[in-house]
């Protein structure tokens, strides 16, 4: 058992033997001689990391053909704009679900490029649900939603079935739970939750759905260029990959990403159940939204939170207090949370509605 309860949002726990593995490679990487910090991105040595990687998220999520992978910089943040500069003509529609701060910036970034129908949200509720009761015009250029929302502790337990191009922000559930990648055209994650440490983003994206805007790009914001460079047009981050790609091996090993759903299922379901059945604490959004991945609570009594804050650190429980939109707390609980950790937290939680009846 750790130490330390890591339920932080991100960037976030990995798995022991990847933070072992890793902290060798950087005194000494393989037989270079020389420190993976040091290692040129144009050796067959690292060549061979970023094909690996790129086999392994193949592999482990069931990427058909016709769709290529690759890893670019500047986080999910910018995709937002990327994302609409690559796919939407100035006088194209672009459909957006709206539902949190995430889906909402993203929203924002894609009116820069066209234009921007916002088929439904949940802003006016606080992001508490995931709105439901919308349709997806069939002359949008592409339809862009957030499978799940960290701040909010919302997730699209299932996806709609969408008539034109579905694109999706999965940065804080990818390899979390099985999706068929053939239902997308787009595909963005940043590393930082579930594949590896912040530095690195990726991209899945359908081969045929690029080369249509009449825009010039410039080359570092271009989906060709990347695909055509290998993810090595520039100068990539090389620790940030080579550590995803330990994690990867990781994931595999224990049994992909179906083996990865089950554990998920099981730690959430262990604490929204003390969550509903402890007196003292109580949800903040609906039931049927709710994310495996990031579990957000209050208090019934908000002056005790301060008290209870203290206990769980106590135990070793870090990374708890939950974003300023929403308060109490939030237990982002990524693949490698083990369900132990998890039982600290419930622990605690029971021991304090013990002390306070």
């Amino acid at each position: 058992m750790p130490n330390k309860h890591n339920f932080g949002a991100g960037p976030c726990i990995l798995p022991q033997e990847v933070f072992e593995e890793a902290a060798q490679a950087v005194l000494s990487w393989g037989n270079t001689g020389l420190s993976i910090l040091e290692i040129s991105h144009r050796t067959p040595e690292f060549e061979s990391v970023v094909a690996e990687s790129v086999q392994l998220i193949k592999d482990l999520m069931q990427v058909p053909d016709g769709y290529e992978v690759i890893f670019v910089q500047g986080g999910a943040s910018l995709q937002f704009g990327m994302l609409p500069m690559n796919l939407l003509n100035d006088n194209e529609t672009a459909g957006y679900l709206d539902t949190g701060v995430w889906a909402n910036k993203a929203l924002k970034e894609a009116k820069l490029f066209g234009q921007v129908n916002v088929l439904a949200s949940s802003k006016d509720a606080n992001y508490s649900f995931i709105p439901k009761d919308f349709d997806i015009p069939s002359d949008l250029k592409y339809f862009h939603c957030t499978s799940n929302n960290t701040i909010y502790g919302t997730q699209l337990q299932s996806f709609p079935k969408s008539p034109v191009s579905m694109v999706c922000d999965m940065s804080s559930d990818i390899l979390s739970r099985e999706v068929n990648v053939a239902d997308f055209d787009l595909i963005y994650a940043g590393a930082q939750k579930n594949i590896g440490p912040a530095g690195n983003t990726v991209v899945i994206v359908k081969s045929s759905i690029l080369g249509k805007v009449t825009r010039k790009i410039t080359s570092m914001l271009d989906y060709q260029i990347h695909i055509e460079g290998g993810s090595m047009y520039n100068t990539p981050p090389v620790f940030s990959i080579y550590v995803a790609m330990l994690n990867l091996r990781w994931l595999k090993k224990q049994g992909g990403v179906k083996e990865m759903e089950r554990r998920n299922i099981e730690k959430a379901n262990l604490l929204y159940s003390e969550i509903d059945r402890n007196s003292l604490f109580k949800g903040t959004c609906a039931v049927e939204d709710r994310s495996k991945m990031n579990i957000c609570f209050v208090m019934n009594d908000a002056n005790l939170e301060k008290e209870f804050l203290q206990m769980a650190v106590a135990a070793g429980c870090v990374g708890l207090k939950g974003h300023r939109s929403v308060g109490g707390f939030r237990a982002s609980m990524y693949n490698a949370l083990p369900l132990s950790s998890v039982q600290v937290l419930v622990d605690v939680m029971k021991q304090f509605e013990a002390l306070k009846k």
